[in-house]
């Protein structure tokens, strides 16, 4: 694949590259010129001949008009040159993400990496353009000015640039290094926030620190890394731009002694300070942070869309039976475990509700069941094959999950609603919207065309729109962790009694108590203790459960201290939660 973008980006290069080079010849000229026209304008001016001095400083003025006419075709040619190969990494993002069924890293990539490829490349091609003209222009001049004063000049302004290009293989290690630190410790912390209930429930907060305080430690290392690559920078730069400069000093009254005009001497130290300086720091700063950044971004895009999908077992689900046997997770060695030796088998077409206290581990079962985490002991098979051998396509082909917090994206409602099967026919959308109680809210965002602004809706849209994707899904196993915790009573009915409806199974990490009432079986976590069955007999064999229904009171508006609060929108009731 880096491969098929390469020769799309030289066949990019052929012609807009080429109107590019050509409008860049007369920045040559300013360049060539501002040197020479400071030496003859000084000499004129100091041996009387005013005439001469304005007149070669009005060339000046005349040549940078030129460079300017030239430097505006630039910009104008810059876009032929940087979109389409946007355009083509785009295109390769999009294709390897559906082939891999990465979807999920293909919106950050798009949104974040791709852009920053563009815009590092569009910068890289203006700074590296500059240099080419400067450098070309200032070399002619100091040949036309003097051979002597370029041979003092041109030596140490080479080495020090040859040695910043030859430290690049060692920063963009450096690179490399910060960026995989960086994804690192954002994973790390990812894990840690996403459970912190259960981290805090299990006393597990020691634990959790370590777990993110390592990487936290490498990126700062990979940090101190680069700042010394950057100090080998400066060396580069003190050798390439400032030794000119001083050994140009050092022999000014040698080589005016030789017979060079003091005019001369002044025209080499401009062609220094204001042609030879500025582009190799610019160059240097690109090469060595964007250029760098855009290398390793594009190389890490690129191989990510190249890789084949892993999978660890041939065999695929038979069904989606979920049993759980012996099954424990602690979040960490020392931790006390969240589940302890848990047996459960959800056989399919059940109707499952976990209900227990916050912060018990209900969540972290629905991690377990769905392949986001692996069991510290026991083991779960989800169809007959552990959820964490399968491939991303067979396990969302399963299984479907969806969090508290509703993930919906900028895009169109039926880019939203579809997003987990594209190929849904117009009676399979309409009613899987109608099923989940999302109809008003499509209508008065505009229909299935309108734009969808995350930012402009509530929690509870959010919820309703992912309510649908997920109902809309071919997986047959639907895990619903306080989906609907931002819906009032009603719209929370509707919502579980259409996934209850949906052929498949559901299991429901129950929020209120009336998620509960609606399920076939209940489990319910205390602590290391585990009891299912049915609502009635869970009021006798339950002494939490009953009391967690005994809370519930849809007349008194009274809160038990301690507990959790959710506020109907439909009718102001205040539930406990779980």
């Amino acid at each position: 694949m880096r491969r098929e973008v390469g020769f799309g980006v030289a066949a990019v290069r052929g012609r807009a590259g080429v109107r590019l080079a050509v409008w860049s010849l007369p920045e040559i000229l300013p360049s060539a010129f501002y040197g020479l026209a400071v030496a003859h304008a000084t000499d004129g001016f100091l041996g009387g001949r005013v005439s001469v001095g304005l007149a070669w400083l009005g060339g000046l003025l005349g040549a940078a008009v030129l460079g300017a006419v030239g430097a505006r075709q630039v910009y104008r040619r810059l876009g032929e040159l940087v979109e389409p190969v946007r355009d083509e990494l785009v295109r390769k993002v999009v294709s390897g993400a559906l082939r891999n069924a990465r979807a999920d890293g293909a919106v950050a990539r798009l949104n974040r990496q791709v852009e920053i490829v563009r815009d590092t490349f569009a910068g890289l091609v203006l700074v590296v353009r500059s240099f080419v003209v400067t450098a070309i222009g200032v070399v002619s001049g100091l040949l036309s000015l003097s051979p002597l004063v370029a041979a003092l000049v041109v030596p140490p302004f080479l080495v020090g640039f040859l040695l910043s290009f030859g430290i690049l293989g060692l920063a963009a290690a450096r690179v490399r290094a910060s960026l995989r630190a960086d994804e690192e410790l954002a994973t790390s912390a990812g894990m840690v926030f996403a459970g912190v209930r259960d981290v805090t429930a299990a006393g597990a907060e020691e634990f959790a620190g370590g777990l993110v305080g390592v990487p936290v430690e490498a990126q700062a290392a990979a940090e101190r890394s680069l700042a010394k690559v950057a100090a080998l920078r400066t060396l580069c730069f003190a050798i390439g731009g400032w030794l000119p400069l001083i050994v140009l000093l050092a022999t000014a009254p040698w080589l005016v002694g030789r017979g060079v005009s003091t005019g001369t001497v002044l025209g080499g130290l401009t062609y220094v300070l204001l042609g030879l300086q500025p582009a190799l720091n610019t160059v240097m700063s690109a090469l060595g942070d964007s250029g760098l950044r855009y290398v390793v971004t594009l190389g890490r895009i690129l191989d990510r869309n190249s890789l084949p999908e892993y999978r660890a077992v041939t065999r695929l689900p038979e069904g989606h039976e979920v049993q759980l046997r012996r099954l424990s997770f602690a979040y960490g060695p020392a931790a006390e475990p969240v589940l302890r030796n848990l047996d459960l088998v959800v056989p399919e077409g059940d109707h499952l509700a976990v209900v227990g206290p916050s912060g018990i581990g209900k969540s972290t079962l629905a991690g377990l069941i769905c392949g986001l985490l692996s069991p510290t002991e026991g083991e779960i098979r989800l169809g007959g094959v552990p959820p964490s051998s399968l491939g991303a396509t067979d396990l969302a082909a399963t299984r479907v999950v969806l969090p508290q917090e509703a993930y919906v994206f900028t895009g169109t409602v039926l880019e939203n609603v579809t997003y987990l099967r594209p190929d849904a026919t117009a009676l399979q959308i309409s009613a899987a919207i109608d099923a989940v109680g999302a109809f008003p809210l499509v209508r008065r965002l505009g229909g299935l065309a309108a734009e969808v602004r995350p930012s402009e809706l509530s929690a509870g849209e959010r919820q309703l729109i992912a309510l649908a994707r997920a109902y809309l899904s071919p997986a047959r196993l639907a895990v619903l962790d306080e989906a609907t915790c931002h819906l009032d009573p009603r719209a929370e009915r509707i919502a579980e009694e259409a996934f209850a409806a949906r052929p498949g199974t559901l299991i429901v990490i129950a929020h209120r108590v009336s998620s509960a009432l609606r399920a076939n079986r209940v489990l319910v976590l205390d602590g290391s203790n585990a009891t299912l069955g049915t609502h009635q007999t869970l009021l006798h064999q339950s002494p939490l459960y009953a009391e967690l229904v005994g809370h519930w009171n849809p007349n008194d508006q009274a809160h038990p201290v301690g507990e959790e609060q959710v506020r109907s929108a439909g009718d102001g009731q205040i539930q406990p939660a779980f």
